[in-house]
């Protein structure tokens, strides 16, 4: 007898409805009793609708378009693909961005460090300036901060051209919502940027060390790019380096803003606190009250 679950829709009536029991079939393999919400979570990214969008919309009929790109998406999630590199999407904040394998998911405490940003640049009277999110994968910082912020301009950078390309078509993507344009440039840290007086410089750098690899879910360690999440000297080499040249590169009162390891944020506050250049460093938690980002203002005079 054949599991119900299992056995395929009628292709001729393809509502929302019927595609989330075929999504549900092909996941049953991998995800077994979580294949049902699996399915319609998929779904909702795919379609780049709210959650339960499919439960209030299972009546609805649906493209021939819609149901490959969902299908095809099934497939690349029960290979064990992360939700959004099967959907092909990801939200972040307001927006919704492509994602894939040569770029990190954004993840809701790089959303954070966004807030922090557009609150300590709201406090200043002297304003945005110029913003340069180092590190920039697809976008989401740069985007998020130039369609959020006041700031005359956004810079992106990042060492990987695959990462670029996504960036590039997240550029594009989000045109519309826009207040400040936003300019892709290739290099390491801040190697691209040879302007001085920059008023922000955030990152949400790499930050494990390579010998924590083990400890990381598959979903991230198997897929998420290498370059984005491992760093030298125990996960802190590329902190440390942005540290310093970002001390070079902004203006007075210029603000630098990471996203670190919540086991390393002391270390963190402590070397930016011993470089000389850097007054008002503190730690910020996230939602869960970790320790997750350190923020810190450039000085007047360098040592």
């Amino acid at each position: 007898m054949v599991d119900p679950a299992l056995a395929t829709v009628d292709r001729t009536a393809r509502t929302v409805g019927s595609l989330v029991a075929e999504m549900r079939a092909r996941l049953v393999p991998s995800l077994g009793a979580d294949a049902e919400s699996g399915a319609r979570e998929l779904l909702a990214a795919v379609s780049d609708q709210p959650r339960h969008w499919p439960v209030i919309a299972r009546d609805e009929p649906v493209t021939s378009d819609v149901w490959r790109r969902a299908m095809d998406a099934t497939t690349r999630r029960a290979r064990g693909a992360p939700l959004q590199y099967a959907a092909g999407l990801a939200s972040f904040r307001h927006l919704t961005l492509d994602v894939d394998e040569r770029v990190l998911i954004p993840r809701p405490e790089t959303e954070q460090l966004v807030d922090l940003v557009l609150r300590l640049v709201a406090e200043d009277a002297a304003g945005g300036g110029t913003a340069v999110d180092v590190g920039t994968g697809s976008g989401a910082i740069a985007l998020a901060l130039a369609s959020e912020g006041s700031f005359a301009r956004v810079i992106a950078t990042d060492v990987s051209l695959d990462a670029l390309a996504v960036a590039r078509a997240n550029v594009e993507r989000c045109a519309g919502q826009l207040r400040a344009p936003v300019e892709l440039r290739h290099g390491s840290l801040l190697s691209a940027v040879p302007e001085r007086g920059l008023g922000v410089v955030v990152s949400n750098p790499p930050y494990i060390s390579p010998d924590e690899a083990a400890s990381l879910p598959a979903g991230v360690r198997d897929w998420e790019p290498a370059v984005a999440l491992f760093s030298s000297d125990g996960g802190m080499g590329t902190t440390a380096a942005l540290m310093r040249c970002a001390a070079r590169s902004l203006a007075p009162r210029g603000l630098l803003a990471l996203e670190v390891d919540a086991r390393r944020a002391s270390l963190a506050a402590q070397l930016l606190a011993s470089h000389g250049a850097y007054g008002d460093v503190r730690i910020e938690r996230d939602l869960t009250g970790r320790e997750r980002f350190v923020v810190a203002r450039r000085l007047e005079e360098q040592e």
